[in-house]
């Protein structure tokens, strides 16, 4: 009996003892696991910081350039309301290129740089948004310039009543036109289309008073035509080159 004992107990020993070392080895691979993912939270906390510190920095350098931007913005306006326009001497060392480079959305030509809006707005609308842009609507000055404007018509008017706010009106005295600037019209400088002007009354008892540009699929310099004020129209602003990009906030 004592004999039959003794070879069950050394028949359970060898069981037991294999049973250890597969759980230290469970162990140890959880602690790897655990150990490695200490590391990787270690780590990308050290990332997730320096990725602060950098945007932290990225965003103060920031704040100081649109500061910068709206303090020259507004030294510009206050010199235009002040009646010291920039003399012609230093308008003509500005270029072609010196227009804003990061701003696809401006033209260059002869040291000025041309907004073309296509967002339909009424004419006080239009010239608003052009302020805004640090820039009035456009004064057309020379026979070059209004071939300038044409041609870059051609790609942007899409059918024959798309057309173009330009900076003219008779609105303050029937048939007395002025640029915004407060000049009048040089006759000899003048583009109208056929018998245009005709204050056409038929559509708003207040006539037309505001001038609109462009002929769908045509270059032809006399493309003027006056419009009610009141009718959305795309538009065209006009700024020295170098001038401030933007004043409104």
């Amino acid at each position: 009996m004592m004999s039959r004992r003794q070879g069950n107990t050394t028949g359970e020993n060898p069981s037991r003892t294999s049973k250890l070392p597969a759980e230290r080895v469970v162990l140890l691979v959880l602690a790897g696991l655990l150990a490695a993912a200490l590391i990787v939270i270690y780590r990308l906390s050290f990332v997730l910081l320096d990725t602060g510190q950098h945007f932290q920095t990225l965003k103060e350098e920031n704040e100081a350039l649109r500061k910068n931007l709206s303090d020259s913005g507004s030294q510009n306006v206050t010199a235009g309301q002040r009646g010291f326009p920039p003399p012609d001497s230093v308008k003509s060392w500005f270029k072609d290129d010196t227009c804003v480079k990061n701003r696809a959305d401006w033209e260059a030509h002869e040291g000025n740089c041309y907004y073309f809006n296509l967002m339909p707005l009424s004419w006080e609308e239009s010239r608003q948004e052009c302020r805004c842009r640090g820039s009035d609507l456009v004064k057309v000055d020379s026979r070059d310039e209004q071939t300038f404007l044409v041609e870059k018509l051609k790609t942007k008017i899409l059918h024959p009543e798309d057309k173009f706010w330009i900076g003219l009106t008779d609105s303050k005295k029937e048939g007395s036109w002025l640029w915004v600037d407060g000049s009048p019209l040089d006759k000899r400088l003048s583009f109208w289309f056929g018998t245009e002007p005709d204050n056409w009354t038929e559509k708003n008892k207040d006539g037309e008073d505001c001038v609109r540009m462009g002929k769908h699929d045509v270059t032809d310099l006399e493309c003027w035509y006056d419009q009610s004020c009141l009718v959305p129209q795309k538009s065209i602003c006009e700024k020295a080159a170098g001038t401030s990009s933007s004043v409104c906030v």
